[in-house]
């Protein structure tokens, strides 16, 4: 394996240089801060420079540092769970408006990154859920039903129809949903710092906020070596929170998600994996994910860390599946490999907090952070300006700490070493 770099792997290899960005330093003024680079804060960065508005951004790492940089750059619409799913847990009226901005959210990326000639791989053709058994195809079945019901355009196919699309006989079927697509995800979030600059937003990069603090009509924002005062702040830290924010991990369960990645594969070989360009992922409790990027390396991605002891284990299966799952892609080494932390809440809904006057926040996306984060951002921009909270397609609640979060944190991490341990070994 040539690249043994676990934080960003393939996509730092081949994203174009990261936007010049410097440290904080002084004290400087803005109508709006934003804490955070990824893509809530880049997004709300943007659409704040192009409304006129003040805007300094600071990231406490690098610009796409956390789950921005390290995701499988499936740009899905909605969540993991059903639209039903959704209705239940929120309500009616709530429900159908997250619905609807989420389910609209793949369309307001791919229109940013057309407008602003972002160079991040994108397509703009779909992605496809497979379904692992028959029960998996069941779902699907209720999944489609549920999204036709508002008029998305998905489409189910049976196991003979799905089986070229995919490039594999490994699955039940397949439900392809025509609004979603695929990026390089740390390239999208370079993109959309290049833009915000732009557009007059002041960025900084390695400059964690250390303290926070309300003072008369205003927020004052300490960094090691700056002070920014700012008539209102979006907090915009989902699962790296850093420095001040810390104590916001109790609020999410750790959950992770790993990547491996071949070499580019020969013409004839990719040609017959995922053909029509979308981007996969199935139905299994410990889900897998299938993609190709733009030079044609397969990259086989599911639940877990790859350190240490987990390193081998993980290893091991990614070759196992794609041997199963792909036969046509015969031996083959993995050159890359890398993975990142999902802020994950216990009914995977996201969270919108008013953490007091003009600080606002709204995180963890459970695993579907580059859709939702951009929207995310837009809306949180307009909020600021003097929007309205019914702007935001999410009940106000009050930051909540997760009791069980390690112990969740680990049964997830246990049973993927245990079931990858065994899945496809025979």
């Amino acid at each position: 394996m040539k690249d043994k770099s676990l934080s960003h792997g393939l996509w730092q290899v081949t994203a174009p240089q990261p936007p010049s960005l410097t440290t904080l330093e002084g004290e400087v003024k803005a109508d709006v801060a934003i804490i955070g680079g990824g893509y809530t804060g880049l997004s709300a960065g943007l659409h704040l420079a192009e409304a006129g508005t003040d805007v300094v951004l600071l990231e406490a790492k690098e610009i796409g540092f956390g789950g921005a940089g390290r995701n499988v750059g499936l740009v899905n619409a909605g969540l993991w769970l059903m639209p039903d799913d959704v209705i239940s847990i929120l309500g009616q009226e709530y429900g159908e408006r997250l619905l609807d901005v989420l389910g609209a959210s793949p369309d307001l990326v791919f229109g940013l990154i057309e407008k602003h000639d972002i160079q991040c791989e994108a397509k703009h053709k779909g992605t496809l859920h497979c379904a692992h058994s028959p029960r998996g195809y069941r779902a699907l079945q209720q999944r489609e039903a549920q999204w036709k019901r508002r008029g998305a355009p998905v489409t189910l196919y049976s196991r003979k129809e799905a089986a070229p699309k995919i490039g594999s006989e490994a699955f039940y079927g397949a439900l392809l949903d025509q609004r979603a697509g695929t990026i390089q995800p740390l390239a999208y979030a370079y993109g959309l710092a290049e833009a915000a600059q732009r557009a007059g937003a002041r960025l900084h990069r390695e400059s964690p906020v250390t303290d926070l603090k309300r003072e008369s009509n205003h927020w004052r924002l300490t960094t090691p070596t700056a002070h920014v005062l700012a008539k209102a702040v979006i907090l915009a830290v989902h699962g790296y929170p850093e420095s001040a924010f810390k104590d916001r991990q109790n609020e999410l369960i750790p959950f992770n998600f790993f990547q491996f990645a071949t070499p580019p594969l020969p013409e004839k070989v990719r040609e017959t994996i995922l053909p029509g360009g979308q981007g996969a992922w199935d139905t299994n409790l410990i889900l897998s994910s299938f993609r190709l990027d733009q030079a044609g390396r397969l990259i086989v991605g599911s639940v877990g860390q790859v350190e240490n002891m987990g390193y081998s284990l993980h290893k091991n299966w990614a070759q196992r599946t794609i041997k199963k799952v792909f036969p046509q892609v015969g031996p083959i080494q993995l050159e890359h490999a890398w993975y990142g932390r999902i802020a994950m809440t216990v009914d995977h809904i996201p969270r919108f907090h008013m953490l007091d006057e003009d600080l606002v926040s709204v995180s963890s996306y459970n695993g579907r952070g580059i859709g939702p984060g951009t929207v995310f951002g837009k809306l949180l921009a307009e909020l600021v300006q003097g929007g309205s909270t019914d702007s935001i397609p999410l009940p106000v609640s009050k930051p909540k700490r997760i009791l069980t979060r390690g112990l969740r944190g680990l049964f997830y991490e246990t049973g993927a070493r245990m079931y990858h341990f065994i899945q496809r070994r025979f």
